[in-house]
């Protein structure tokens, strides 16, 4: 199984024993090694103190003296599970966080205020040299590799794409032009490192963006560049620019393995090794683009945080036991702007101070109830089952998932439906008792005498209080997403969510007029930043979507249906079906209900507060875990 992915590979005399990469996508650099992967891109290293970085203007060189051991960790957590270290070589240029001046191919003023400077020869040669010394280190401190960033829009990208490069210098115009610093740093870059230690370079095959980089320009830049490096790295996008970033780290809504057929043809065009990274979701997907011979090898970046073991597993012929990504891009810190990092699937990520990988088994067996078998109780009745409990699974309707069994039917949902999978399996994997059909109730939990009660029971749609909202045209979110494909017309959705704007696109995709009436001034208020944008691109898509923010829903007749905005300024819409998606209710009286019949009871998910899957999952594991 997967016999192309578990092949190893030669890159410059660096044997990989595997086709896998860890982009550096958290500190977790151990457990991806652990994991399986075969190259663990371990973090970042700035080029240039006080120039180069993203984060802060006081972001220490990693081979400052004082900052050498902590480099070294980086390289002995990888090595310990026999995987190799390489580390990402990165430059901000224009986009760096300074205290005076910030370089780049043009001057210009920042919108935050930041003084960038045209870069002359003196401040490449500074840039050069630093680039030497920082990569000289890398090799000597003992990284296997490294990994060159000339992508996503930092200093090397900005002097090849036309987007940032308006010289009229030997630097500026043409393609030829546009490379000749990004090649002069590949020079330096080679020659301190010498002819057999592997560097790789990633690039961005389009930046999604008016006035980037064109392909063939990338394609003929890659073919200057490969004297210089031993395999590419194609991705796509701007980090610094949310209308690209959303192509750059994808959400659900776009196509899963996006640079996929960039990366084929720059494998055509040159004679060493091609990787590429974006959204390559399952073992499957990954060992067919290398059974193609498309690329050499596969990088991973979210998908690592979601399982760092997704390679392990897939080595071991078990790929329904790898939790899936979602795409969510929760993990992200520029789509959540911190304020609620984390993986919706993988609770211990970001979290590792107090929320152990393993699961430790408990030094008593209990008996545990769960009651309801959407995500955060299915997780809670999995991870109570792996710690030695026995457990007790309550569900209401004949199949479990709760919401996942609705959300997973929708368009643009093969992440959800790909989780819903994997909990079904790992249910029937384990002797837990599922009781499928059964209607959760207090005489029932005390007839099966628990001694840990967790209450998962989910919450219900909202039918708000308008007059004619009842009518014999009006649905529920979740009766449409069972029966999408039946509705035809003019349709007028109530609530502009998540799960109301990924309806409308999906009936608007379907051909259908939709009409999105949402009280709030912005769609899919409740998502992250990056989501939201992806969003906004789609429905642009779709000139039959129509959006009416600032307004609520006044009045609903068989034929129109009225709604009014902020200021009273009163509209109708005739409509042939009506959505109503305007969020969930808690059970609280239910849920208390409950609670009194033993004391380790806990509420997971919800029940009591509307929120997420990935609440659900954190709430439901770290219950199981503490029980």
């Amino acid at each position: 199984m997967f016999e192309q992915l578990l092949r190893p590979l030669n890159v410059n005399g660096m044997i990989l024993r595997n086709r896998i990469i860890a982009t550096p996508t958290g500190d977790a650099f151990d457990e991806k090694a652990l994991g399986g992967a075969a190259l663990v891109v371990a973090g970042h290293a700035i080029v240039e103190p006080g120039r180069s970085s993203f984060a802060s203007e006081d972001e220490p060189w990693p081979f400052a003296k004082y900052e050498r051991e902590a480099t070294r960790k980086r390289v002995l957590k990888v090595h310990q599970a026999g995987s190799k270290a390489s580390i990402e070589i990165f430059h901000g240029g224009r986009e760096s966080r300074v205290r005076d001046y910030a370089k780049g191919p043009c001057s210009l003023t920042m919108p935050d205020g930041t003084k960038v400077r045209a870069m002359d020869e003196a401040m490449m040669q500074e840039t050069l040299d630093w680039y030497s010394r920082t990569v000289a280190s890398c090799r000597k401190i003992g990284f296997d590799a490294i990994l060159l960033h000339f992508g996503h829009g930092w200093l090397p990208d900005q002097f090849l794409s036309p987007f940032y490069n308006h010289r009229s210098d030997e630097y500026g115009g043409s393609i030829e032009n546009r490379a000749r610093f990004p090649l002069r740093i590949l020079e330096a870059v080679r020659n301190a490192v010498g002819p057999h230690y592997p560097v790789e370079m990633r690039i961005s095959a389009y930046e999604w963006v008016e006035g980037s980089i064109e392909f063939p320009d990338v394609l003929a830049f890659s073919r200057m560049a490969e004297r210089y490096v031993d395999m590419i790295q194609v991705s796509s996008g701007i980090d610094k620019n949310t209308v690209a970033n959303v192509h750059c780290i994808t959400t659900n809504l776009e196509p899963e393995m996006t640079n996929l057929g960039w990366a084929r043809q720059v494998k055509r065009a040159v004679s060493i090794p091609v990787s590429v990274v974006g959204a390559f979701m399952t073992p499957q997907v990954a060992e067919d683009a290398l059974a193609r011979n498309d690329v050499d090898a596969v990088a991973f970046g979210r998908t690592l945080i979601a399982d760092p073991d997704w390679p392990r597993k897939a080595m071991e012929g078990r790929p329904e036991d790898i939790v899936p990504c979602l795409r969510c891009n929760n993990c992200y810190h520029i789509a959540s702007d911190h304020w609620n990092v984390g993986c919706s699937v993988n609770p211990h990520y970001h979290n590792e101070s107090f929320v152990p990988k393993g699961i430790a088994r408990a030094n008593t067996g209990r008996n545990v109830v769960i009651l309801g078998a959407g995500p955060g109780g299915m997780r809670a009745a999995i991870t109570a089952f792996d710690r030695g409990h026995r457990v007790t699974l309550v569900e209401r309707e004949d199949e479990p998932g709760g919401m996942l069994r609705f959300i997973a039917r929708e368009s643009h949902k093969s992440e959800v439906a790909r989780l819903l999978g994997h909990y079904r399996a790992q249910l029937a994997k384990r002797d837990i008792r599922v009781m499928l059909g059964c209607e959760a109730t207090p005489e029932l939990v005390r007839a099966l005498e628990p001694e840990a009660l967790g209450i998962a029971i989910g919450a219900t749609e909202r039918r708000p209080a308008i007059e004619g909202i009842d009518g014999p045209k009006v649905l529920l979110a979740t009766e449409v997403i069972m029966r999408a494909d039946e509705l035809e017309g003019r349709i007028v959705i109530l609530g502009g969510g998540s799960i109301g704007c990924e309806l409308a696109l999906e009936l608007a995709e379907r051909g259908r007029q939709v009409l999105v009436i949402e009280m709030a001034h912005a769609l899919a208020g409740n998502a992250n930043a990056l989501y939201r944008e992806a969003l906004r691109q789609k429905f642009e898509l779709h000139p039959n979507i129509k959006a009416a923010l600032g307004n609520s829903c006044t009045k609903v007749s068989a034929e129109h249906v009225e709604y009014a905005d902020d200021a009273g300024r009163r509209q109708k819409a005739a409509y042939d079906h009506m959505i109503v998606s305007v969020g969930l209710a808690p059970q609280t009286d239910l849920v208390e209900r409950f609670h009194g019949i033993v004391p380790d009871t806990a509420t997971i998910g919800d029940c009591v507060r509307p929120s997420s899957i990935m609440n659900a999952n954190f709430e439901g594991h770290t219950f199981a875990l503490n029980i």
